[in-house]
């Protein structure tokens, strides 16, 4: 379990590192059997320790000290709905976010796995921490391995934290590549 945690310290590092979250918002959790090891709230993913990932189990019970993310409930519905997925990482990085925050649909660009959709699944929003939103995100994800929630942040899940981490900054390079795109085309060519 202490190589584990030690990954989610490392990922959470990392994506504070590259900007997919800042301050304190975004975390991570990793499920390992019936327990699920989870960023703790209101503390920034730049600088955990390992003290600081908490540990629950299924239904949400705190088997360790700390208290876990806000979105745990959103992290627990979706493992339980989903048994291959194993991380979750849930980022509000800012093109992808913007794209939520926008009337703009998020293409599915070549480079992540198959395409079977030409846009990334969104739900609406519902307010960060609250059972609406566990719901709505545990359906929402289907069996896709991102979710944008609208005027809140992205969520990628795969079968390993590293994955998940590279599927997150995937999105965030999309997001940012589609800006760019509708950007210059809105440009009139003044030739």
């Amino acid at each position: 379990m202490k190589k584990n945690i030690a990954e989610i310290i490392s990922v959470s590092n990392e994506i504070y590192d590259k900007g997919l979250v800042s301050g304190k918002s975004g975390n991570i959790s990793a499920r390992f059997g019936d327990v699920v090891a989870i960023t703790p709230t209101l503390k920034s993913l730049s600088n955990l320790n390992e003290e600081d990932i908490v540990l629950v189990d299924m239904e949400g019970n705190v088997l360790t000290k700390g208290k876990p993310s806000s979105e745990v409930n959103m992290h627990l519905e979706i493992y339980k709905k989903r048994p291959d997925v194993n991380a979750i990482v849930h980022t509000h990085s800012p093109y992808a976010t913007g794209f939520a925050f926008s009337d703009k649909k998020l293409k599915r660009l070549e480079g992540f796995g198959e395409i079977k959709n030409p846009y990334l699944s969104s739900i609406e929003y519902a307010k960060p921490g609250k059972d609406q939103l566990a719901k709505s995100a545990s359906e929402g994800i289907g069996s896709e391995d991102v979710l944008i929630l609208k005027n809140h942040g992205v969520i990628c899940v795969s079968d390993s934290l590293k994955e998940a981490m590279l599927l997150a900054v995937f999105v965030e390079e999309t997001a940012k590549t589609q800006f760019i795109s509708l950007m210059l085309n809105s440009v009139e060519d003044n030739v």
